[in-house]
């Protein structure tokens, strides 16, 4: 059986999703889509023309409606940040957006994987518009956060990234939560490696908290690390490999979280989100976790009423 995967907003991070999505060979089938036609249809011609480089795949542009029936839906649609503006300010404008496409993939069968920012709250947002069961409705989250916070311990640590074992949960943003109390290196704890501090850990969990807007700063806006991370989230989905990722879904009970999207390390599978763990935490770290998911209520209750 065929793997479809459709893209919805073909901009910079919606074409960065494309190409390291046919490149992983996650999907058989393409389909993009963009308010603007003619840049869907260019995306999906130029992806096209590159066929000879990558695992057999087609790419072609489609409706919205014709999406229903793809086994993932990446809504990649929606404004940038712009530098120094935080990831919830953007919320306003993306919501409605989001909002509308939800309604319109009511009914759809696969999982929907939501990347545009801010991502946790617009997660919720597409759970409620689409109907679908919160575990059908899944954000990037923090896997890109917990993608940088192994890069930079690599790189203080000289130490390949693939042999940290360290995590990002909570908010896609400004109040994320470094699980630093559990963070290890080929078994062996963190804050028992050589030299090291609690100054360390606040500099690169700062370093990882800025990055987005570093990189807004410079080139005006991230998309090929969040590539990158959505090809492997569909990837591990749709091959129903079930590994544990932190990403971001409408939480139901886990840590006594609930009516909040946010992230926490979570079994992924064809069905998408199914299990959420319950990590082990300090005490710090779990009352910062309370406060990220206050953060994020918060910002919710500001949209305007559905």
């Amino acid at each position: 059986m065929k793997r479809r995967v459709a893209i919805v907003g073909s901009g910079w991070v919606g074409s960065s999703v494309a190409q390291s999505t046919l490149h992983s060979g996650a999907a058989d089938e393409l389909l993009l889509n963009d308010l603007r036609v003619e840049l869907a249809e260019g995306e999906a011609m130029d992806l096209a023309h590159g066929a000879s480089f990558y695992p057999t795949a087609t790419v072609r542009t489609a409706s919205i409606e014709e999406m229903t029936d793809a086994d993932a839906i990446v809504i990649s649609a929606g404004r940038g940040g712009r530098p120094g503006e935080s990831r919830l300010e953007l919320l306003r404008d993306n919501a409605a957006i989001v909002r509308e496409i939800g309604r319109r993939l009511v009914g759809c069968r696969g999982v929907i994987v939501m990347v545009t920012n801010p991502v946790d709250v617009l997660t919720r947002v597409m759970a409620e518009a689409s109907g679908l069961p919160p575990a059908r409705v899944v954000g990037t989250g923090t896997m890109l956060d917990t993608a940088r916070l192994r890069h930079v311990l690599g790189r203080a640590l000289r130490l390949d990234p693939h042999s940290i074992h360290a995590q990002v949960v909570g908010e896609h943003g400004d109040s994320e939560v470094v699980l630093w109390s559990g963070a290890q290196v080929g078994g062996v704890p963190l804050r028992g490696w050589p030299e090291w501090t609690g100054e360390k850990e606040r500099l690169l969990a700062e370093e990882v908290r800025t990055a987005a807007s570093e990189i807004i700063r410079r080139k005006g806006a991230t998309n090929h690390a969040i590539g990158l991370v959505t090809a492997e989230l569909l990837r591990c989905m749709l091959r129903g490999e079930r590994r544990v990722l932190t990403i971001s879904r409408l939480q139901e009970g886990a840590l006594g979280l609930r009516g909040v999207a946010l992230s926490l390390p979570t079994i992924v599978s064809v069905e998408g989100a199914v299990h959420v763990l319950e990590p082990e935490m300090s005490r710090d770290e779990r009352e910062r976790l309370e406060q990220s998911a206050d953060v994020l209520r918060q910002a919710f209750k500001k949209l305007d009423p559905a």
